[in-house]
């Protein structure tokens, strides 16, 4: 009896790949690229644990003191390090409390637009920023915000009153930072919620328009609930991001005067690690990041699938 079905399963998988076996030949090149550039550089992480020798391979060099944790212990005993941590903190809850609703509640305007062209010419105004590199739009913010020959603090002068120093004032830059970053990456990131949002079916808001509902409560009732998974699933991976962040923004932003706020745990491994050739020490620090950001992803999908949310997997 086995036989029979051991044959027959073996005639259908034959049959399956027939039909199917080009979207495997196109998954394959995925896959090579995520084994060669993603898989088996992996390899190297063991640098962390060891003295970083360029004369030697990965599997020649010596093991670092403290049982392979010299570097975890040097990084951590830092206060350059401690201070980078706890910016990389702070710089990346502010943007998700500040940043992450703003695409959320511009595709909501978006959707409520009733003149189709005004509607296409918002959303490409929107998306423009997310073309510009971090090093032109830090151009623009001094163009605007510089103290003396800022535009903004030329007409709050011109109207008697003091210049603000957005980018030389700790409390200020920060603001600044954060304020950027919304403008740069709303109107890119709302594309997602618009494709959620125009997967609802429409019958759902002609019959809340029956029943009387005006545009907040379908917005409220219809909407929000329909682009619920999408928002869930992006805010887990944002979570999973809360260490991480890129190096061009805050290494764009840096000035002397903010340093002691501006300094993340990029721009830290980047003057320490690369710059005064610490490898060890860079790659220590790297897999830590990497190992808090997938403690906080699996946290977060966790809590996302006890509260009954679909979480990543």
């Amino acid at each position: 009896m086995s036989k029979p079905a051991e044959t027959k399963s073996k005639v259908k998988f034959s049959v399956y790949m027939k039909k199917y076996w080009q979207l495997y030949v196109m998954l394959f090149l995925p896959l090579l690229y995520l084994l060669i550039f993603k898989y088996f550089p992996m390899v190297y992480v063991q640098i962390a644990f060891k003295k970083y020798s360029i004369v030697q391979s990965v599997w020649e060099m010596p093991w670092a003191q403290n049982h392979g944790f010299e570097f975890f212990i040097k990084a951590f005993s830092n206060n350059d390090f401690k201070y980078a941590l706890k910016n990389t903190l702070v710089l990346n809850i502010l943007d998700l409390i500040f940043g992450f609703p703003a695409p959320v509640l511009f595709a909501l305007i978006l959707n409520e637009l009733c003149f189709v062209r005004y509607k296409k010419v918002v959303q490409t105004i929107a998306y423009m920023p997310h073309f510009l590199s971090w090093v032109i739009i830090y151009s623009l913010a001094l163009q605007l915000l510089a103290p003396n020959a800022g535009l903004v603090n030329m007409i709050i002068q011109k109207f008697g009153g003091e210049a603000i120093p957005f980018l030389n004032d700790e409390a200020h830059w920060i603001r600044s930072y954060i304020g950027f970053g919304i403008w740069q990456n709303f109107g890119w990131g709302s594309i997602i919620y618009l494709a959620a949002i125009a997967g609802i079916n429409p019958e759902l808001y002609e019959a809340a328009a029956v029943d009387g509902a005006g545009r907040f409560r379908k917005i409220w009732h219809i909407t929000l609930p329909g682009i619920k998974p999408t928002i869930v699933v992006l805010l887990i991976m944002s979570l999973g991001n809360i260490l991480g962040g890129g190096f061009d923004r805050p290494f764009a932003f840096q000035n002397n005067l903010v340093m002691r706020v501006a300094d993340v745990i990029a721009t830290y491994v980047y003057r320490v690690g690369i710059k005064g050739l610490q490898f060890s020490l860079t790659t220590a620090v790297g897999l830590f990041q990497s190992v808090v950001g997938v403690i906080f992803l699996l946290l977060a999908n966790w809590l996302s699938r006890r509260l009954g949310e679909r979480g990543i997997w």
